[in-house]
């Protein structure tokens, strides 16, 4: 960004003036004796409660950019709200530790850069109801990170196929538990086999096309083929996976080039000398900070490493963005104006988000369930797959579903994949041990008679309408004729759980022989619970239909044959 359109003036560079304040943790605006005579010292300004309105873009393209003015200026010749502009307060800059390249290309970053200008050059896609809505704070967290390889920006028609719409050609669902402590990043094949289910896209002219399903097609199809947008990708993971992906974000070549050379370069080692020439990328073994066009080589090539497969390419790119997370993370970027100015400048015009994360203020709060994530504690893992049994030539493949099963119920299940969080999971085996004995002694002692048993049905994250099935059941085929349906729980539970007071325990053995339910499974309270009052059920995830044992356990430990690296460990490409 030149400096006219970063807003100098009288000489003096804006990145030049915010000076960290180390009571706050902000940085404030620092001018010199002669600026103040005209400029008073800014202090870091509230998020505005709102957000420019996004335009509806055409299905699966990164729409037109908002607010091409200068930062601070006017856009398009119209005058600014709220007064002249010399006399306007002007808006300062807000930097709060963050975690934005993480949801990007897999980087971890400490940078918002409050300017009218960031919220208009994020590109918005209406979705057509694809995912959860939006995620929650008190939730587990799933944001689908799609590397399209649409040929779009300056310089990048000379990579071949230059008027394609583009492909899901590079996917990542980043996981992030419940407790903000681990993340994990699962890279989906772009060649693997799967079902492409039928995806409702918004057109220009506000109207809503469903595109028919397909069944045996390539993963990257989900994505601008026949018109598909971001959101049929969205869809296309959560059949695949059994995980719904609550928003994405999509970035184009220009991502990688703009940001790594915004940070400065990222670090990667190279085991041998490489000389491609489908991706252009020729360097010596050794160690290289790339950025730019190097960088974009890097995570392109095919034929530099492994066995020149899409899955070893995979590996290259996890080496890469978990290089690019450790360099953002580093002390020299987080106190670095200059830099937080690129990095946000750069980020920004790199993504397409939906209307759930299409603004600076909705990116922020994300970045703040994700800041606090310790590198050590993010890992990147592959789908695994196996070569495709329905071709001689091996150019796609299926998901293995011994070992894929497994690492997504641990997703699904919120169950960190890093050692740290192992040994903590250790710990909690232990203790979940000492209880399941002290609930296995619950369970012996007299059961009450069905008729007694009064208890409250709440659904919370079994499948839809478990509660007034379950409800039927308990009054119709197990004479509970006192049970009642109490819809949706108030949040959703890892795991059915039945909570009841001593006093009810006779009532909950009943009920927990009648379901099937695991010593595991029961929750008794302190305090005894007045003689009408109904024990609480609640179904999680574990639940399918009553009069069926629960799911098994989440598995804690992935099969070793499973693909994983971790965020802050670097490994050189070979």
């Amino acid at each position: 960004m030149d400096a006219q359109s970063r807003g100098r003036a009288d000489e003096i560079d804006p990145a030049d003036q915010w000076v960290l304040n180390p009571r706050t943790g902000h940085y404030e605006l620092q001018l010199n004796d002669s600026a103040a005579q005209e400029r008073p010292k800014v202090a870091a300004p509230r998020r505005s409660s709102s957000a420019p309105a996004a335009p509806t873009t055409s299905p699966g393209v990164p729409g037109p950019r908002r607010g091409d003015g200068p930062p601070g200026g006017r856009r398009g010749g119209r005058p600014r709200k709220g007064g002249s502009g010399g006399g306007r307060r002007k808006k300062a800059l807000l930097i709060t530790s963050g975690t934005l390249a993480l949801l990007l290309v897999g980087g971890a970053a400490a940078a918002y850069l409050y300017y009218d200008h960031l919220n208009g050059n994020l590109s918005v896609t209406d979705i057509a109801g694809a995912g959860t809505g939006g995620f929650k704070k008190d939730q587990a967290i799933n944001i689908l990170v799609i590397g399209t390889d649409k040929r779009s920006g300056a310089g990048n028609e000379g990579y071949g196929d230059k008027d394609s719409v583009g492909h899901a050609d590079t996917t990542i669902l980043f996981h992030i538990a419940k407790d903000r402590s681990n993340a994990t990043a699962l890279s989906i094949p772009r060649d693997l086999i799967t079902n492409i289910p039928d995806c409702p896209t918004k057109q220009p002219d506000g109207t809503t096309k469903t595109v028919r399903g397909v069944k045996g097609v390539r993963f990257n199809t989900s994505l601008g083929q026949e018109g598909r947008d971001a959101g049929c990708t969205m869809r296309t993971v959560k059949d695949l996976t059994g995980i719904e992906v609550d928003n994405f974000m999509m970035v184009d070549f220009n991502a990688v080039k703009t940001l790594s050379t915004a940070v400065g370069g990222v670090p990667v080692c190279l085991e041998k000398a490489v000389d491609d020439e489908d991706s252009k990328l020729k360097l010596p073994q050794g160690e290289h900070r790339l950025e730019g066009e190097q960088a974009l080589a890097f995570v392109r090539t095919r034929h530099a490493f492994g066995n020149e497969s899409d899955l070893d390419r995979i590996k290259t790119q996890q080496q890469f963005l978990g290089s690019m997370m450790r360099e953002m993370k580093s002390k020299e970027t987080l106190t670095s104006p200059k830099k937080f100015f690129s990095l946000a400048e750069a980020a920004t015009k790199s993504l397409t988000v939906d209307q759930g994360l299409g603004s600076i203020d909705k990116l922020t709060d994300l970045a703040g369930e994700l800041k606090d994530i310790d590198l050590k504690n993010i890992t990147f893992t592959t789908l695994p797959v196996l070569d495709n049994p329905a071709e001689k030539v091996k150019a796609t493949v299926v998901v293995n579903q011994a070992l894929a099963e497994p690492l997504l119920q641990m997703i699904r299940g919120d169950v960190s994949l890093t050692e740290v969080e192992k040994k903590e999971q250790a710990a909690k085996e232990a203790a979940d041990a000492d209880a399941k004995a002290k609930q296995d002694a619950l369970l012996q002692g007299n059961r009450a008679p069905a008729g007694d048993v009064r208890v409250a049905v709440y659904n919370g994250g079994g499948p839809k309408g478990a509660a007034s099935t379950t409800l039927g059941w308990l009054q119709n085929t197990k004479g509970m004729s006192k049970a009642s349906n109490q819809g949706n729980a108030p949040s959703k539970v890892d795991a059915t759980l039945l909570e009841y007071a001593p006093n009810q325990a006779d009532q909950a053995r009943a009920l927990a022989d009648a379901l099937g339910l695991p010593a595991t499974a029961l929750k008794m309270g302190t305090t005894d619970a007045a003689a009408k009052t109904p024990m609480k059920l609640t179904l999680g995830p574990d639940f399918q239909k009553p009069g069926t044992p629960l799911a098994p356990p989440v598995p804690q430990e992935l099969p070793k044959d499973v693909q994983q690296a971790q965020a802050d460990k670097a490994v050189c490409a070979k």
